[in-house]
């Protein structure tokens, strides 16, 4: 009897897992991170981005593909690079993580809140209440099965789909050019125009450079990308690069649609705000004042950070858990939990408004281990593995040229921390 040959996954299905695991809580931090450069010059740090993570992330894929299926990044860095790097990536791996859930803790709770606030009258003082709600029925999800996150993930697909389609719609119909093209000469508020934040650009590129590292970060699906196409080294590229493409799409109408509606000079002050999320809602709700758009902006704006908060506590979820060697029991998913979610939730009650912040942060550890380190494993093992079925194109002019991209997004970070540039507020 002849054995059957087993059916190849789709090139749809990996993409839709690449484009799925980008789109999320990023986006809402862009146009904030970008409000400095504005539309223009924000397109060209995002291409440049999209470009440089989509290639780091193939470089992943090389290294990868010559190891067992389901080689983990311990496996591969371990022998490749060495303990040494074994431990900084792995440090690395735990800082993003803890800090991603962190971030959406505190705009998901923020959320939550200003719902309780509108429907209960809650006092202000008891915002504690929307990160504790938000991260307590979540977590409860991620305890009780991942099977029971599958579910939940489709839904919330689907959900985002609608309502991006509906509120993407509506903002792009409202479109101001002039915002978009920061035609400050021509618009009313004189006092805001000559304010001297508004005089210049590039430099705020280097708070815009780690948040868009962050936002194309997909590295932590590559090895189960490795396994899913069954080492396929070119579909796997093909998914890769229409994932993220699909992703860039995306995060460019968000973009449009923010910028498009809200002028520049309004972000000095959405930006000097505590909650600068929720300030920048409410003046999009100022700009285009049609109550169905901005709910489905808020509904969207939900969805996506519960779905990022669900990808993110789960990959740190079964990272600890196999770190700490907990079994998979309802005890054992319990302790996992608690080490999961106890300590951002704390730091969310602590630091409440530092999602943007934390975003950023994200981006100098992933310029680490997700630009840094594949960029030298894929260098290692081209001498280890000569004949490998599987080469990302461009040689070692690529391998330098994303290890630069890896260098200025730590300097960028840097030069930030200094305060030698300075953040575009009032």
């Amino acid at each position: 009897m002849t054995k059957l040959k087993q059916k190849s996954p789709s090139l749809l299905g990996g993409t839709m897992i690449i484009a799925g695991t980008l789109i999320g809580g990023g986006m809402i931090a862009i146009p904030i991170a970008t409000s400095g450069l504005w539309f223009y010059r924000s397109l060209f740090i995002l291409i440049y981005s999209w470009f440089c993570m989509a290639c780091s992330g193939l470089m992943l894929v090389e290294a990868n593909i010559h190891y067992p299926k389901g080689a983990s990044f311990d496996t591969m860095v371990k022998d490749l690079l060495g303990k040494k790097w074994n431990i900084v990536t792995g440090l690395t791996i735990t800082f993003v993580l803890y800090t991603l859930v962190y971030a959406y803790i505190t705009v998901g709770g923020g959320i939550t809140f200003s719902f309780l606030e509108t429907t209960t009258g809650l006092p202000s003082n008891y915002q504690f209440l929307g990160s504790l709600l938000f991260c307590v029925v979540l977590a409860i999800c991620v305890w009780i099965s991942t099977r029971m996150i599958d579910r939940l993930s489709t839904v919330l697909i689907i959900a985002m789909v609608i309502s991006f389609v509906g509120m993407i719609t509506g903002l792009l119909q409202n479109l101001n050019f002039d915002f978009l093209a920061d035609q400050t000469a021509l618009l009313s508020n004189t006092l805001h125009t000559t304010h001297p934040a508004l005089q210049s650009y590039w430099p705020y590129a280097f708070f815009a450079l780690p948040v868009c590292v962050t936002s194309f970060c997909f590295h932590g699906t590559a090895p189960s990308m490795v396994l899913y196409y069954n080492q396929e080294g070119k579909k796997i590229e093909k998914s890769v690069l229409w994932g993220s493409v699909i992703a860039f799409v995306v995060y460019t109408l968000w973009l449009v649609s923010i910028q498009g509606n809200i002028p520049r000079y309004e972000f000095l002050t959405i930006n000097g705000e505590e909650d600068n999320v929720q300030a920048m809602f409410h003046r999009l709700g100022n700009y285009v004042p049609i109550k169905i758009i901005d709910d489905l902006v808020q509904f969207f704006t939900y969805v996506a950070i519960v779905s990022s908060f669900l990808g993110a506590s789960l990959g740190l979820f079964d990272y600890l858990a196999d770190l700490f060697k907990i079994k998979d029991t309802r005890l054992g998913r319990f302790k996992t939990a608690s080490i999961t979610f106890l300590p951002p939730l704390v730091a969310s009650f602590l630091f409440p408004y530092g999602f943007v912040i934390a975003i950023s942060y994200v981006g100098f550890a992933a310029a680490i281990w997700s630009i840094i380190v594949p960029a030298l494993m894929v260098l290692k093992s081209r001498k280890k593995f000569p004949n490998g079925s599987y080469k990302v194109f461009g040689g070692k002019f690529l391998v330098y040229f994303i290890l630069f991209f890896a260098f200025l997004t730590l300097l960028a970070q840097i030069i930030t921390q200094l305060g030698i540039v300075t953040p575009f507020m009032q």
